[in-house]
């Protein structure tokens, strides 16, 4: 197996050669739009693969899908590939197809990705987000307490569920972590709403991807077609793929669509590379290489806080065995602080229509180790589709003299692949069914929810007790009346007769007092008349 990845040659006749000792020190492909950039990741893609080593790379156009098949003579640019490998010396020059697995946020043109909510932390949930340093800082808060009270954060209805178990106790949780308000978790809520219909709801959740499925070499496949008795054209290819490098294609045309989750997902990636491989030093050949296309995505609007943890990952992980290339149309997309950290670079031809432009071109130009039998700066605007001025680091990890370069053919297909060939890769995929079922197991969510049932049934259990104690009062009151009623009622029956009897004695006292009076008025008048 070779230690070193050609790449095409130049106009002094020398071949351009990358080094795969030197491949973890990183590299920028560079070019405007049509310049060649794309079939440039292919052919490092390829070269990476066959020297055993796994690659991540992001597919925006859809074009990267064809690392999946084999070249064909019926190609309409065979001809021309074939030319362009005789030119150069490219004398082994064949067609074939990469050992890949496809990947897709959305789960329709790939495995689905997922990660957790706790994995990609507060830091970059915010940078997902946009929020602001208050919502950050609230964000922060909610990670805090989750992990203090054991609390897993899987996908996002666990969040959402914490962030109102924040706002329903922040008195509480304010003392003790800082404070909150509902105006800035109201405003999370509603971020996180746009991000899940955006669809990134499907990213968050289990099971989450391991780092060791983007990790893969091809051991080979003897018995492709599952027929031990014959030796099929598919066992051959199985045979002729083992010891490759896995190649896992992120299906991106989609997801490339939303600014802030298509760079924030790579530099999460990252962030786990860098976080779980352990440090190895120089190696012969990197572990892993990582693509990042449309880079300029990652740094739009950057805060500083988070150029320089790119800077820090970037330097710092190919200790770790990993190569990060980024891929963009122009270096000036790219901080100085970042762009200081790719040794190995591949630039395609650049325009200048406006005085921004040709003053990028001069910069890009004097980045370059000067060539003196090139005008760079001149050049760097007259490079055909398949040219680039390529600078790659030498032995001693000094960069090359630049020099003008055909870049060689790939191997594996120019062009998508069709929805038929894309699922008959997925069905052979290595990772076939690990990740195609969502797992909500136990989490935030569930466990907030039986907090607020189990504080329910208390607060029910308190009101029946205190009704039972109110209706057991209440029965002892009526009771106690009922017990006074009898003697009352005597009272009021014995007064009842007693006021009967003085009304009929004064009745009949003054019907005795008329007949005594009339008598006696009788009597006096009589005693009169007689006189």
């Amino acid at each position: 197996m070779s230690d070193r990845i050609f790449i095409g040659k130049d106009t002094d006749g020398k071949v351009q050669e990358l080094l795969l000792n030197k491949a973890n020190r990183h590299g920028l492909i560079a070019g405007a739009t049509g310049t060649g950039k794309t079939v440039t990741l292919q052919i490092l893609t390829e070269g990476f693969s066959k020297a055993g080593i796994p690659v991540f790379c992001a597919d925006v156009k859809g074009d990267l899908s064809g690392l999946s098949q084999a070249g064909s003579t019926r190609h309409k640019l065979h001809d021309k590939l074939i030319a362009r490998a005789e030119k150069i010396g490219l004398s082994d020059y064949s067609y074939s197809a990469m050992p890949v697995i496809f990947w897709d946020f959305y789960a329709k043109q790939g495995h689905p990705v997922r990660t957790t909510i706790t994995e990609m932390g507060p830091t970059l949930l915010a940078r997902l987000m946009n929020l602001t340093e208050a919502q950050e800082g609230i964000m922060t808060i909610a990670f805090e307490l989750a992990d203090d009270e054991n609390m897993l954060l899987l996908d996002l209805k666990d969040l959402r569920a914490l962030l109102n178990y924040l706002v329903d106790n922040k008195d509480e949780i304010g003392r003790k972590y800082g404070n909150v308000t509902s105006q800035s978790v109201a405003a999370i809520h509603r971020k996180l709403l746009t991000l899940e219909r955006a669809g990134a709801e499907g990213f968050f959740g289990e099971p989450a991807l391991k780092l060791k499925d983007l990790m893969r070499v091809h051991e080979g496949t003897p018995d492709s077609d599952g027929d031990a008795e014959t030796l099929s054209l598919e066992d051959l290819d199985g045979a002729h793929m083992k010891g490759r490098g896995v190649v896992s294609i992120l299906a991106a045309d989609d997801l490339i669509n939303l600014p802030s989750v298509y760079p924030t997902f790579l530099l999460w990636l990252l962030s786990e590379l860098f976080e779980e491989l352990p440090e190895v030093g120089n190696l012969d050949k990197p572990k892993m290489v990582f693509f990042f296309d449309e880079a300029h995505l990652l740094f739009d609007e950057a805060p500083k806080a988070l150029v320089d943890k790119i800077e820090q990952v970037a330097r710092l992980i190919r200790s770790k065995g990993v190569g990060i290339y980024f891929v963009t149309q122009n270096p000036s997309d790219i901080p100085d602080s970042v762009l200081g950290q790719l040794g190995n670079r591949i630039q395609h031809a650049l325009r200048a229509y406006t005085p921004n432009e040709q003053k990028s071109i001069r910069a890009a130009a004097s980045s370059f180790r000067e060539n003196p039998n090139l005008d760079t700066e001149e050049v760097i605007t007259d490079l055909g589709v398949g040219e680039a001025l390529v600078s790659l680091l030498d032995e001693k990890g000094v960069p090359g003299i630049v020099g003008r370069t055909l870049i060689r053919p790939p191997a594996s297909r120019l062009g998508p692949v069709t929805k038929a060939e894309r699922k008959a890769v997925m069905k052979d995929s290595p990772v076939g069914g690990k990740y195609d079922t969502p797992n909500d197991r136990e989490s935030a969510y569930e466990e907030l929810a039986a907090r607020d049932q189990a504080a329910a049934e208390a607060a029910e259990a308190a009101r029946k007790a205190e009704e039972k104690a109110e209706h057991a009062e209440g029965k002892k009151q009526t009771q106690s009346r009922q017990r006074k009623t009898p003697s009352s009622r005597k009272k009021r029956s014995t007064r009842k007769k007693d006021n009967v009897i003085m009304e009929q004695i004064k009745y009949e006292g003054k019907l005795f007092m008329r007949r005594e009076g009339r008598r006696i008025l009788r009597g006096i008048l009589g005693a009169m008349m007689r006189r």
